[in-house]
């Protein structure tokens, strides 16, 4: 494979995808793969100190300064990280992109989602995922699993998070070439194996 693939694992909080996407990293160097894991936000130097921000931060931030620290994150993230490794033909799996801003600010913080689809264009530049695995989970189930110890957007209320769900299953309608829609509630063994699947087929077609 000379061309490098860009993998995207998106989902509400809980949903299981962090795992999954280390369970993946490890099954592709395994067969041979050059690989890089990444996520949004956070993963530089400049993306720590916004995830630090919209995570953690303990005032108020306003919904707009939130949305453009995601996309200031992702602007830096994808010039001066995901671009050089996909370059060098490695295959980039990144926890969170441009479809978490659409389901989070979009849908559940009911903005503006024209807007924030053409902001992502700027933010990225042009860069697509080759493949985007959606883990769709119950929000109940989700809750449960993300526990009492909540960070500031995973302390945003059940009926926020049955937006963003609904959010997510709307951008798979639109999108189902490239968003492949995974039963989260299953077993992590099961949805491994689902998860493996699409990414084999997605290679061989490479």
């Amino acid at each position: 494979m000379k061309k490098g693939l860009f993998i995207t694992f998106e989902g509400s909080d809980g949903c299981g995808k962090t795992t999954q996407l280390e369970k993946t990293a490890s099954f592709l160097k395994e067969n041979g793969f050059e690989v890089v894991t990444t996520r949004e936000p956070g993963a530089l130097d400049i993306g720590k100190k916004i995830r630090e921000i919209l995570l953690h931060h303990k005032g108020t931030v306003a919904d707009r300064c939130e949305m453009f620290l995601f996309l200031a994150d992702r602007a830096q993230h994808v010039e001066t990280f995901i671009k050089p490794a996909l370059g060098e033909g490695k295959i980039v799996l990144c926890d969170r992109h441009t479809d978490s801003t659409i389901a989070y600010q979009g849908y559940g913080r009911e903005r503006d989602i024209k807007l924030l689809k053409d902001l992502n264009e700027i933010a990225v530049n042009g860069l697509k995922p080759d493949l985007t695995l959606l883990f769709d989970v119950s929000t109940e189930i989700a809750q449960k699993r993300v526990g009492n110890e909540k960070d500031r957007m995973e302390s945003l209320g059940t009926n926020f998070f049955k937006k963003v769900r609904n959010g997510y299953l709307e951008l798979q309608k639109e999108n189902p070439n490239r968003i492949k829609l995974i039963n989260a509630n299953n077993s992590i063994e099961n949805v491994f194996s689902e998860v493996k699947n699409i990414i084999i087929e997605l290679i061989k077609n490479k």
